[in-house]
This record gives C-alpha cells, sequence and structure tokens, in this order.
C-alpha cells in the first residue's frame, strides 16, 4: 500500500438533510477517481455506500460508511452520514473520527432540519467546514437565493470559492471565484488574507497573494472558521465534480492541522502530534457487528504507527489488545493492509474489548458527545423461548449505535429500548429480523420519567427479623437533600456547617448521586457500608412514588444500630432501601419530564398551524427562521410525551410536506395534575403484574 505523507490525506465527512445528495455525491466520486467502473445509484439498490439491506429497503442512508479513493497524489477517506435527525448519532460518531465536514445543501430545498443540526455538530467538534451546494441540476435550484439562505443562516463568512455556469438544465460546470473577472474575487481573497497579517499589509500594499500562499492560507482560515467555502456542484450529472475534488484537496482541512489533546493516566493533558514515531493515540469513532467478519471496530489514528500483530492498551480493556489484521474499507468491503498511519482511517475485526470512544495507547482522549435516546418501546420475543437470543441481538445494537438503549424496568420487569424516534426503533426491529432472525412485539411508548425531591427530609428504619434460626437486624437514619445539576459534589459534602462530621463521600455522575458518610463513634461498622448504598441505589433504580429512577438527590448516613449476631449485609441493604423510600416520601417528591428541543420545517402557509398547535402540547415557541423554499423552521421547547407521535400530526398537517428534528434539553418538573395521573397508572400497572 502507498504510504502517504500527513499532509497529504484528506478525511471528509459528507452530512446534511436526507435527500441532499450525499450518498449519491459519495458513489460518484469513487466512479470519477477510478476505484469502481460502474455509476452506482440508490434509486435501483445498486450504491457502494448504502450496503445494508435496511437502507436498500428504504433508499436513504442509516448508519455512516467509509470509502477511500485517491486523487493527485492525495488519500481521501470518505464518511458518508445518515441524513435525517433519527440517526443522528452516526453522524456525531464520523464527525469525530474526521477533520472536515462538507455540509451538503440541496439547492432545491434549501436549508433543512439537519443541515442547521450537523453544521453546527461539526462546529462543535472544532472541524473545518465547506458547504457544498449540490443539486443544482434541478430545475427548482437558484444559486443566489441559496447563497443568501446559506450567509444568512450560517454567516457571512460563507463565501463561494466556485460558481455555478447556468442552473437547472443549463448547470454545465463552475466557474473558479479566484480567476480574475469574478465578482466573488475580492471579497474571498479579502476573507482569506484576514488570517496572516503579514499577507494582509501585501496585499493591501497590492500584492495579492501567490497560488502556494493562498493554499496554506485557505486551511488556515477554515481552521480558525472565518471562512467556510461554498462548491457547486451535481452529484447526478457529475457537473463540477472534478472541481469539488480540487477544492476538497486544497481546503479541507490535512490531520495534523486540528489540535487535539489526550490525557496521561495521572490526568495530565498533552497535546496530540500527527508523528509517526510518536506514541501511539487512537480512537475507536464506529462499531459495525458484520455478518461475515462479525465485530469491526473503525479507528482513526492521530499519533504513531498501528501494525499488524502488534500489542497496545486499550481504555477498555484492563489487558490490553492485539492487533490481528488492520483493515481499509471500502464501504461493506474490508481491503487487509499492514500498517496505518497518523491521519489515516483503518478497522479492525473481532476485538470484543473495543468500543465507540475506546482509546488505543496509553493515553485517553475524551469520549463523543452523543446525544440522548428518549423513546422507548416495551419489548418482547414474539416467539418463546428467544429471550436469550434476543438479549445477544440488542447487546450487538447497543454496541453499533451509541444512541441506542437497552434496561429492564425493575417495577415492571418490562425490557424498554429506547432510541431518538418511533423510525429509529423501527428500522432496528428490521435488523433484528433480518440479521439475527428475532421478531420483537412492542407495546405503548414508554417515557423516560425521572423522580426527585424538592425539600429536605430525615427518617429512619429499622429492619428486623426472627425466625427460627439467626435473625436480621439492621438500622439505619439518614438525612435527605435535594442535589441539583451541576452541583459540586466536593464542595456540597465537605461543607462543615450541614455536614460537621463528615467522614467521605461518593458521587454517581449519571444519577447525580451523592452518598455522605457522617458515622460517628462506630455505630454502623464500616464493613455494612457498602450494604446500605447498595440499598440507597437498588431503591433509586425501583424509583419510589412512580417506578421511575431517581435522580439529583444527596443522601446523608449519620445514625443507626447494628447488632452483633444478627446484623449482616443483606439486613442493612433492606434497612437502607427501605429507609430511603421512607423519607424520599416526606420531601416532597416530584416527577421530572424529559425537554426537548424542536424545530419544524413546514410550507409557510403551515407556520400558523404548528404554531396554534404547539400550546396543547404544553409547547413553548422560541423563533421562527426562513428555511428558504417557501418553508419556515419553528423552533420550540416541548414536553417529549406531548410529541411521542408528532410526525403523524405533521404529516396530516401539512399534506407530508413537513419535517422535524428533536434534541434532548433537560429535565423539568411535572404538572402536578399530570403527576397525579402518571403515578396512578403506575400503581395500576403495578396491581396487574
Amino acid at each position: 500500500m502507498t504510504k502517504y505523507n500527513v499532509p497529504d490525506i484528506r478525511n471528509i465527512a459528507l452530512c446534511g438533510h436526507g435527500g441532499s445528495g450525499k450518498t449519491t455525491l459519495a458513489d460518484t466520486l469513487l466512479n470519477e477517481t477510478g476505484s469502481v467502473k460502474k455509476l452506482a445509484s440508490v434509486d435501483d439498490g445498486t450504491s457502494i455506500c448504502d450496503f445494508d439491506e435496511e437502507e436498500k429497503a428504504h433508499k436513504y442512508t442509516i448508519e455512516s460508511s467509509v470509502i477511500h479513493f485517491e486523487h493527485n497524489g492525495k488519500l481521501f477517506n470518505i464518511v458518508d452520514t445518515p441524513g435525517y435527525p433519527d440517526f443522528i448519532g452516526q453522524t456525531v460518531g464520523a464527525l469525530y473520527g474526521v477533520d472536515t465536514a462538507a455540509v451538503v445543501v440541496n439547492a432545491a430545498a434549501g436549508i433543512e432540519v439537519n443541515t442547521r443540526r450537523v453544521f453546527a455538530e461539526a462546529k462543535k467538534a472544532g472541524l473545518g467546514r465547506i458547504v457544498v451546494i449540490n443539486k443544482l441540476d434541478d430545475e427548482k435550484a437558484d444559486f443566489a437565493k441559496i447563497l443568501k439562505l446559506v450567509q444568512d443562516v450560517f454567516g457571512a463568512e460563507c463565501v463561494p470559492l466556485n460558481v455555478p455556469d447556468g442552473t437547472g438544465h443549463n448547470f454545465k460546470g463552475v466557474k473558479n471565484c479566484l480567476e480574475d473577472g469574478s465578482e466573488y474575487k475580492d471579497s474571498l481573497v479579502e476573507t482569506i488574507v484576514t488570517v496572516d497579517e503579514a499577507a494582509m499589509e501585501k496585499y493591501l500594499d497590492g500584492t495579492p497573494p501567490t497560488d502556494d500562499e493562498l493554499a496554506n492560507l485557505i486551511q488556515q482560515a477554515i481552521l480558525d472558521g472565518t471562512l467556510v467555502p461554498v462548491i457547486c456542484v451535481s452529484g447526478k450529472t457529475k457537473a463540477g465534480l472534478k472541481e469539488l475534488l480540487d477544492v476538497f484537496a486544497l481546503a479541507a482541512l490535512s490531520p495534523d492541522k486540528i489540535k487535539r489533546t489526550a490525557k496521561k493516566a495521572d490526568g495530565e493533558t498533552i497535546e496530540v502530534k500527527a508523528d509517526a514515531a510518536g506514541p501511539v493515540i487512537a480512537q475507536v469513532f464506529k462499531t459495525r457487528i458484520d455478518p461475515f467478519v462479525q465485530k469491526l471496530s473503525f479507528i482513526r489514528l492521530y499519533s504513531g504507527t498501528l501494525k499488524n500483530g502488534q500489542s497496545l492498551s486499550a481504555s477498555t480493556s484492563r489487558r490490553g489488545i492485539k492487533i490481528a489484521q488492520l483493515f481499509q474499507m471500502q464501504a461493506g468491503e474490508t481491503n487487509p493492509i499492514d500498517e496505518a498511519t497518523p491521519g489515516m482511517i483503518v478497522a479492525v475485526a473481532k476485538l470484543e474489548e473495543l468500543e465507540t470512544c475506546t482509546t488505543l495507547g496509553d493515553y485517553t482522549m475524551e469520549t463523543f458527545p452523543f446525544p440522548t435516546p428518549m423513546v422507548g418501546l416495551a419489548a418482547s420475543p414474539k416467539s418463546r423461548g428467544d429471550e436469550a437470543k434476543l438479549s445477544g441481538a440488542l447487546a450487538k445494537i447497543t454496541q453499533e449505535d451509541a444512541t441506542f438503549k437497552v434496561e429492564r424496568n425493575e417495577q415492571t420487569k418490562q425490557l424498554v429500548i429506547t432510541g431518538m424516534s418511533e423510525l429509529h426503533l423501527q428500522v432496528i426491529r428490521e435488523r433484528l429480523k433480518r440479521r439475527d432472525k428475532v421478531e420483537l412485539d412492542t407495546h405503548e411508548p414508554k417515557i423516560a420519567y425521572r423522580e426527585t425531591i424538592q425539600t429536605g427530609g430525615d427518617g429512619m428504619y429499622r429492619h428486623k427479623k426472627q425466625s427460627g434460626g439467626a435473625g436480621q437486624f439492621g438500622e439505619v437514619h439518614i438525612r435527605m437533600y435535594p442535589f441539583p445539576k451541576g452541583t459540586d459534589p466536593d464542595t456540597f459534602a465537605g461543607n462543615k456547617e450541614h455536614f460537621p462530621s463528615h467522614k467521605d463521600h461518593h458521587y454517581d455522575a449519571e444519577s447525580n448521586f451523592l452518598w455522605i458518610d457522617s458515622i460517628v463513634g462506630g455505630v454502623i461498622p464500616s464493613n455494612f457500608f457498602p450494604a446500605i448504598e447498595k440499598g440507597f441505589r437498588e431503591r433509586m433504580l425501583k424509583g419510589v412514588i412512580a417506578g421511575y429512577q431517581v435522580q439529583d438527590v444527596a443522601v446523608e448516613l449519620y445514625h443507626g444500630k447494628y447488632h452483633d449476631v444478627d446484623s449482616n449485609e443483606h439486613a442493612f441493604k433492606t434497612a437502607g432501601s427501605m429507609a430511603f423510600k421512607e423519607v424520599f416520601q416526606k420531601s416532597k417528591p416530584v416527577l421530572l419530564e424529559p425537554i426537548v428541543k424542536m424545530e419544524i420545517t413546514v410550507p409557510m402557509a403551515n407556520v400558523g398551524d404548528v404554531n396554534s398547535d404547539l400550546p396543547n402540547r404544553r409547547g413553548r415557541p422560541l423563533g421562527i427562521d426562513d428555511a428558504g423554499g417557501g418553508m419556515q423552521t419553528v423552533t420550540a421547547e416541548v414536553p417529549l410525551a406531548e410529541v411521542m407521535t408528532y410526525n403523524r400530526t405533521l404529516a396530516s398537517m401539512t399534506g407530508g410536506q413537513g419535517s422535524y428534528g428533536i434534541e434532548f434539553l433537560r429535565y423539568d418538573a411535572v404538572p402536578g395534575n399530570i403527576q397525579q395521573d402518571i403515578i396512578k397508572n403506575a400503581t395500576l400497572a403495578e396491581d396487574e403484574e
């Protein structure tokens, strides 16, 4: 395999809204560069990138795929990502494996819901951004209008590098804006040279930058975010495709441009340098369960050299791992290679210890900020005896998809699967049926409510049982406090005025739970503390008032009693659980519900319908933006419980022309009347068990 210098590698994610033509563009790039001989098609099921059976059936991308090709001495790794917000987790993972996001905009449809989101996600990840205006061969395409919209929505830093030569059926190519005569040349060059004071002074003195100087300055401007190049293309007709490749080579960031960091075992932060002779630092950004090679872990190498047969540390493995074989991916195909150098994207097979976000090497990188799944279904296998098969199949899905969760509700004994939307869960059911030969029965969506308290409380519980042989005895006294998100646990527990007898404390970030040990005089032996804490945690999982997980509480264990003979771990676990339950009920318990942010894009004529409907869902409109093409985007905050089946309402309201994205924001208290209904229904469900 050809060895590439770091500056000659381009890692680019194609992202944007569904229907913008990302996959067609990726397939066409493979054909244009000679990597595949026959031009593939999403519509007829021959796409190279959409090779999964569910993708072929639905005719849209469901999971990201990695392709590579060479062009003018450079290696391009392209990650094609899903366009629908239901599968945003795949896009987020892909963005943390590349250096540049090519945000593809449908010239006819304008800037749609997911276009905005991926642009923001790319910025959050610190990537270079390029806007690709695709489908300029569409008769509805209007370049001047779409460019203005891009600049209005994403900022004045979005400046054309090329413009279309004709539009609609007359779109036959592009014109370079850096050439003399272009109306955009002056503004483009001025935007580029502002990143370098010396270059700007020379330009103002009448000496324009050379082509080589421009090439260096463009990447710096994109890295700084002062320039977002806009380029034009038709993935279908190939008009502008060669120029798109040239822009990617010129403007997409090379792997040594973005400053990344990792941490040593002692917590010290270091800068990661793209040096083949440096320490190995790599990260898994995607996991796929392939029916032939089993588990595939997609790895971005940032530093050092990876080789076949190499042993190294992994953040999710105590014993470390050994790489048997490295692969270069071409969508669904694996091509064996001997080694990988910084900037490369490779895959390894059958390493069960690896997970998405795992760091390879002796340093650790930050995990990715995946969105929180909020739409749940109670699920069970259709066929009796398939429980074990289902468990294994669901475990595979959780490895592949960081936005899919599985848990067993301790109170209802139901298996609950949680995803980003109804569509997301439906596609997962299809995959389970095809790949694992297991079908699901599902029940009404479950909302991930939470329980917490509004005031402090104090109480105790004595567990005493005598029946024949050895008895059971454990007495626990606790105080309970509200512990809002964002409260520093060390500062809270270390307040000597409130906790003068504080000895130790433990903090669980996932449930925002703080345990404080204030026991004095050994009234409870310390060997029973883990059992008491286990009792607390089991009760928190079961819930107290409606069977939902408890969060945002601090519990102080300050007194108790034990018996030399009858006290044991089981007795203190029970006492801890019951004490938690009793004090929680005294502390003004309240249910919390997930609040989501919605971006609802509809024809202008339907904006009033959307705004009229939102108050009925306890929603709060935040604003309206122009989405182009006669469409408007309404942004609102809404309780998730009110929009579980919103896709049906929106389709009816807009005749199928509307779309929306959903993103978890926070938990808020449920209104009292609604809380009473939820608790009543939970009690009835428990009685029926």
